[in-house]
């Protein structure tokens, strides 16, 4: 007797939603959104890592709750409405950041209170969240987000490791290491962004000449 399995639609919609946003569809190195943030705190891999986690729990809550009360909301006034939503997980992870380390916090600076107008967060709550279920809204905020933590870290290991000498903090070379500054400036952050966007895009030609 032969058994055939068979894949469900529903799961494969739901491993799409959260796939997309880690590969397919990265905020930074596909659609380029949030650039902003990513080029202003990406001087080190802890301050790319605390706005990465600041923005997937932003992204995560803000979809769920959107999808909640997608169909409460007059089209009116929707996009005040999700602006509001936003703000408010964006007010709870200021606080939270502020009480755990005051270090970090002055180092984000004012890019956490600027989470509200993520061009990645609000549009995620209006392509998505305001027209699919609260389990799929959630897979794409957590796809979404894990994949613009994943860009960060790419640009903060790079620009702390050429720029400092250094990873989270600890030295990787010796005592004769001249670290390139310009890294650790704005135009290091455009230089780096500039050359994942490269690779990137050369990595995914290739792949589709291939198929």
């Amino acid at each position: 007797m032969h058994v055939h399995a068979t894949i469900d639609p529903q799961d494969t919609v739901n491993q799409d939603a959260f796939l997309d946003g880690l590969w397919k569809q990265n905020p930074v190195f596909v659609q380029v959104l949030g650039t902003c943030p990513t080029l202003a705190v990406t001087n080190s891999v802890s301050n790319a890592l605390a706005m990465g986690a600041a923005t997937l729990f932003v992204l995560v809550c803000s979809n769920v709750l959107i999808s909640l009360v997608r169909k409460l909301v007059p089209k009116q006034v929707r996009i005040a409405t999700y602006i509001l939503i936003i703000a408010t997980f964006v007010t709870v992870v200021d606080y939270v950041i502020k009480a755990a380390s005051i270090t970090v916090y002055k180092a984000l600076g004012p890019f956490i209170a600027l989470i509200v107008v993520n061009c990645i967060i609000l549009g995620r709550a209006e392509a998505y969240a305001s027209r699919n279920p609260v389990g799929r809204s959630a897979l794409d905020g957590l796809g979404m987000g894990i994949g613009f933590i994943i860009a960060l870290l790419c640009l903060g290991g790079v620009r702390e490791i050429l720029g400092a000498g250094t990873f989270l903090g600890y030295p990787l070379f010796g005592p004769g290491y001249q670290p390139w500054v310009l890294f650790l400036l704005p135009p290091g952050g455009f230089f780096t962004l500039g050359a994942w966007l490269l690779a990137f895009n050369a990595w995914k030609r290739r792949k589709e000449k291939t198929a």
